[in-house]
């Protein structure tokens, strides 16, 4: 008999310590997933606060950033224009076009890059376009 009363305390010590090693499992996940729904919180917080201040034009442009993957910014330094010019924008573009050129030994990459600014840069064109009508509508008091 008394080697039934071993085994059968091993085997309750086997229980306890599987309930435990769930147990911390359980815990551990529930800190992550705590973690992890605070840090999604905030972030969220802060998206909303950034396109808050930018204002409603704002929320446009940071969709066309979007879409494009291209900040103002970024295609504004990938076109090097300082500010939004048409004529400056097609100027930049189609010299940088050329010398990143497959063909010349550029860079297909670079290209893509170049196309991509001046997509971003034309957006923000239409959009700012888009708002001086808008302007333009409105009833002036």
């Amino acid at each position: 008999m008394p080697w039934q009363l071993v085994v059968l305390a091993q085997g309750l010590q086997a229980q306890v310590s599987a309930k435990y090693l769930a147990q911390i499992i359980v815990m551990g996940v529930q800190v992550v997933g705590r973690a992890f729904a605070r840090a999604l919180r905030q972030e969220f917080a802060a998206s909303r606060a950034a396109a808050d201040a930018r204002g409603r034009a704002g929320h446009q442009s940071a969709a066309a950033s979007n879409l494009s993957g291209l900040s103002l910014q970024e295609a504004q330094q990938i076109l090097n224009v300082s500010k939004l010019s048409p004529e400056e924008i097609q100027k930049n573009y189609e010299h940088l076009f050329k010398v990143n050129d497959k063909s010349v030994g550029g860079s297909f990459y670079l290209q893509s890059k170049v196309v991509r600014a001046r997509e971003r840069l034309q957006e923000e064109l239409r959009i700012q376009a888009q708002e001086d009508r808008e302007k333009e509508r409105m009833p002036k008091t």
